[in-house]
């Protein structure tokens, strides 16, 4: 039987369900029956409830039940046989005036659009590349040696200088009263590394064992601690140790500790090296992805469904309360935060979620199993037990569809990427490691 789909609204559309009413009352009684096999309640044995006794104690709930489900079965029917794309639920209401033995019911949904994607030979996308380079890997081999340093006390008279481990006392009071976490004895820090604000490390760079100082310090205006951000204090701070920091020479018993087998300084740069080009490799890639989907954003045309839009901005929202209660907000369930916050970023990912599927139906960009397992070895690599990573992911199918859908990305990127007009331009190693 055809089904008559009515139009409301760009995406919106409205079908009318039929349930002949003798096909929900013999449900609802099937239902019950069975229940009655097992219901259990005060003054009968299990099984031996009355059917009256049941369709009074459960009949609503049971009715509910059945309603729910052959409405629910109809309309998927009547959508499949439209051919409609549904997106999100169906809001369902019950019409009055139906013909005598049958219920109707109005659906109003939403189907997909139909995306429109521009000729991609006129899309621009600028394509970085970056190398690993030497000084980039010897500052890699100076972050592990600061990593693995010592400390052995300095002369007594030793002024305290960057790279010291200073122990110290310190208070500090605003407008002359201390205040929360202005106070620490034994407190130690690095000298000259940005631990602590500049006019504290500039305080005490200088200074000797025993002895003290005060000096004036003018909190900034982003300051962590609210309480104490744009305020001015007055620190007094007493040294009672500096340490000298050595760092581990680069020879083969660094090479050794850091776990490279045969133990050598050109091995532990060539592990480095191989780290580093994996690493960059992951960075270029996300950052051209990123020009890539701006490009296909750029050239499609679509109108988005506001189903599939509220619940990205809901899961947005549930996201963000489950960070304020890892992080121990109070009541981080039940944190007011308004739609808007998040509407603009869950429009784009729509509008991209539905460019991209429809780049990939169209061009046959789907993930291949070799690929799944290939990205997968790449993540496993820099473990130090790979195949214990490999099994992690191939034991959970979530896993596995993340992956899938990290490679369907890749895929779309390298497509784009082959029929686009693209600039090459190469940024230096600093630069690519510095954005997150």
């Amino acid at each position: 039987m055809a089904v008559n789909v009515e139009t409301l609204e760009k995406l919106e559309r409205k079908i009318t369900l039929t349930l002949p009413v003798n096909v929900i009352q013999s449900e609802v009684d099937t239902r019950l029956k069975r229940l009655a096999r097992t219901v259990k309640m005060d003054g009968f044995r299990p099984g031996k409830v009355p059917m009256n006794v049941v369709a009074q104690r459960y009949g609503y709930s049971v009715h509910y039940e059945v309603m729910n489900d052959k409405v629910g079965e109809a309309f998927a029917t009547a959508a499949n046989e439209a051919k409609l794309r549904v997106a999100g639920q169906p809001r369902i209401s019950e019409k009055e005036g139906a013909p005598e033995g049958e219920l109707t019911f109005d659906a109003i949904f939403e189907v997909y659009p139909d995306v429109k994607i521009a000729d991609l030979a006129t899309a621009e996308v600028e394509k970085v590349s970056s190398e690993v380079t030497d000084a980039a890997i010897d500052r890699t081999i100076e972050i592990l040696r600061k990593q693995r340093r010592t400390f052995a006390q300095r002369a007594h008279d030793a002024p305290a200088q960057d790279g010291d481990r200073a122990t110290i006392d310190f208070e500090g009071k605003i407008d002359g009263e201390p205040f929360a976490g202005g106070k620490a004895d034994d407190f130690q820090f690095l000298v000259g590394e940005g631990q602590m604000l500049k006019e504290f490390e500039d305080a005490v760079r200088g200074m000797k064992s025993g002895e003290s100082k005060t000096f004036p310090l003018a909190f900034p205006e982003d300051y962590h601690g609210k309480d104490v951000a744009g305020k001015s204090a007055d620190f007094m701070v007493t040294v009672k140790k500096i340490e000298a920091a050595h760092l581990p020479e680069v020879n083969e018993a660094l090479a050794k500790s850091l776990g490279i087998a045969e133990g050598t300084v050109e091995g532990l740069r060539a592990d480095i090296k191989k780290n580093l080009e994996r690493e960059v490799k992951f960075r270029l890639l996300a950052r051209n992805k990123n020009a890539v989907m701006d490009a296909l954003v750029a050239k499609a045309e679509l109108d988005l469904p506001n189903s599939s839009v509220q619940a990205e901005v809901d899961r947005m929202i549930e996201g963000a309360r489950a960070d304020l209660k890892q992080r121990g907000i109070k009541d981080a369930d039940k944190a007011p935060i308004p739609d808007d916050v998040f509407r603009p970023q869950a429009e784009r990912r729509v509008r991209l979620g539905l460019v991209v599927a429809e780049l990939v139906r169209g061009n046959g960009l789907q993930a291949r199993p070799e690929q799944i397992q290939a990205h997968i070895g790449e993540l496993a690599a820099s473990y130090e037990k790979p195949a214990d990573v490999v099994r992690w992911y191939q034991s959970d199918n979530r896993r596995l569809a993340e992956v899938e859908a990290i490679v369907i990305e890749n895929n779309v990127t390298e497509f784009v990427l082959s029929k686009a007009k693209v600039a090459e331009k190469a940024i230096d190693f600093d630069e690519l490691m510095a954005q997150n």
